[in-house]
């Protein structure tokens, strides 16, 4: 992972590298559960579940994956395109977040796995990759 990063330049980052129906979802800004979750509104359903806490509420109501259709399926070619893709999403959806709510309590990351459309096999390990100064997290294992 460490590789595709420093592969990738993260360097210049901007809004033009997120797909355009997430930068819908960034421009339409965030919101309050009644819970007092913080969800990106246009994610929001109309009728919100109940959930056992916070965090399963916000994880269930702002996660999604990436869109990676439109590109090459080569992964030499897509996995640098994507990461950045990403990588613009978690950044605008946290900024967005501070100036909503005026302060940096709501968190990002970015589960990462690359397939291969032929064999159906992970290229990647699975990684947890935290925006704020790009720190490489590894899962932990089962007890």
């Amino acid at each position: 992972m460490r590789a595709l990063l420093q592969e990738t330049g993260t360097a210049g980052l901007s809004f033009q590298d997120i797909p355009p129906e997430f930068r819908e979802v960034v421009e339409r800004g965030w919101s309050s559960t009644p819970a007092g979750g913080r969800v990106l509104t246009d994610l929001l359903p109309e009728n919100l579940p109940e959930f056992s806490d916070r965090l399963a509420e916000e994880t269930t109501v702002n996660g999604r994956g990436m869109t990676d259709y439109d590109l090459s399926s080569a992964t030499d070619e897509r996995a640098p395109l994507l990461v950045r893709r990403c990588l613009a999403y978690v950044a605008a959806c946290l900024h967005g977040a501070q100036k909503h709510f005026g302060d940096t309590a709501v968190k990002g990351y970015v589960s990462f796995s690359l397939r291969r459309h032929r064999q159906g096999t992970t290229d990647l390990p699975r990684h947890l990759l935290h925006p704020a100064g790009i720190q490489l997290l590894r899962p932990s294992r089962p007890r």
